[in-house]
């Protein structure tokens, strides 16, 4: 039997988090990130250059002789960490981990090369809502071309290679200048989805899709947990802070005890998310119980990231129901989170299933 993952963080992680806060708190503020919703161009170029040209943290994944910096999961969970607590409108979880897997998966060199150092940014043309293992859509292959639509394609807007599952098995590399791309109508705004339409577009065969796809999800949702814990801590933090802050009958309303009572419960949920989030990181990276870690992770992830952004809605009062203050990205995005990559129950499910327990 092998020896109990050390989930606790390193001092390399730690440092890895100061640098990314750092580099959060001086180019994405609230104010930004909601100005930015406003405006056509969600996106923050000016922040992905800092973390991909700057920090090199694109390549995370990719190992060094391809350009990469040859990290863990681990690492690049700490990073999701602190872009959750930001709520920062960038396409790190998509082009740096699910695009970067399913590229790992089929050895693309040049491509990798290019996610690696934030030259271009890659998509996986998979909806959000796709669980590992789950069936999705594919376009047609016909005479060397591609044709089809496919729909809720997150960060698609932003990306310069498509990657699209086609009806042949293969997974096809498409210059995203060659497809259409509409946005949808999107809950979470910092994360926006897009249908990819693709007529008579060239592609690249690049290998097999179902490995590639199932590879790039499951470690798609299994690293998501990280973005939920630091945007579930986030909210967590901000409320108590404000309850302290607050007064209400001449006393802090932190100190009622109703009050006391739902923190605590909140605060025990993310300290268990915080060891489920982990445990994913670390199974991704040693490839031990990978599949069990990653369905258990996003099985608790999702009620605990909407529960700590709707309490912290409410505890906010007047002013969380303002479009001033940003608890409003947090819950979007919470929400939105709790159906990426498979639901809670979809990933409950597949638990069951992963440890033999049949359903009633």
């Amino acid at each position: 039997m092998s020896a109990s993952p050390d989930l606790l963080y390193s001092e390399e992680e730690e440092a890895l988090r100061a640098a990314v806060r750092d580099l959060l708190a001086d180019h994405s503020g609230a104010p930004g990130v909601i100005a930015r919703i406003e405006s056509d161009a969600p996106h923050n170029p000016a922040l992905w250059k800092a973390l991909t040209d700057g920090m090199g943290l694109a390549g995370l994944l990719v190992p060094e002789e391809l350009d990469g910096q040859g990290a863990t999961h681990r690492e690049a969970a700490v990073v999701l960490e602190e872009l959750g607590r930001a709520v920062a409108p960038v396409p790190y979880l998509t082009s740096a981990v699910v695009a970067t897997e399913a590229l790992l998966a089929c050895g693309t060199g040049d491509l990798l090369g290019e996610l690696a150092s934030g030259t271009s940014i890659g998509c996986l043309a998979v909806a959000l809502d796709v669980a590992p293992g789950a069936a999705y859509k594919v376009v047609r292959h016909e005479n060397g071309l591609l044709r089809g639509e496919l729909t809720g394609i997150a960060d698609a807007a932003v990306a310069d290679v498509l990657l699209v599952p086609a009806d042949d098995g293969g997974l096809y590399a498409v210059d995203a200048t060659a497809a259409t791309v509409t946005p949808q109508i999107s809950l979470d705004l910092t994360r926006p989805l897009a249908t990819v339409t693709l007529d008579g577009a060239p592609g690249r065969l690049l290998g097999d899709a179902e490995p590639a796809v199932r590879r790039a999800l499951r470690a798609g949702a299994g690293l998501l947990a990280s973005e939920q814990l630091g945007l579930a801590d986030w909210t967590l933090t901000e409320t108590v802070r404000y309850l302290k802050d607050r007064k209400q009958f001449n006393r802090p309303v932190g100190g009622f005890q109703a009050l006391k009572h739902r923190l605590a419960q909140l605060w025990l949920e993310v300290a268990n998310l915080r060891a489920a989030a982990r445990n994913a990181a670390d199974a991704l990276s040693t490839g031990e119980d990978t599949d069990v870690a990653v369905t258990v992770a996003q099985a608790y992830a999702a009620p605990v990231a909407v529960h700590a952004a709707e309490e912290a809605l409410q505890l906010h009062g007047g002013i969380g129901m303002t479009w001033e203050h940003p608890v409003h990205l947090y819950l979007k995005r919470a929400k939105a989170d709790s159906i990426a990559y498979g639901t809670a129950g979809a990933h409950r499910e597949a638990l069951a299933g992963l440890v033999g327990l049949q359903a009633p």
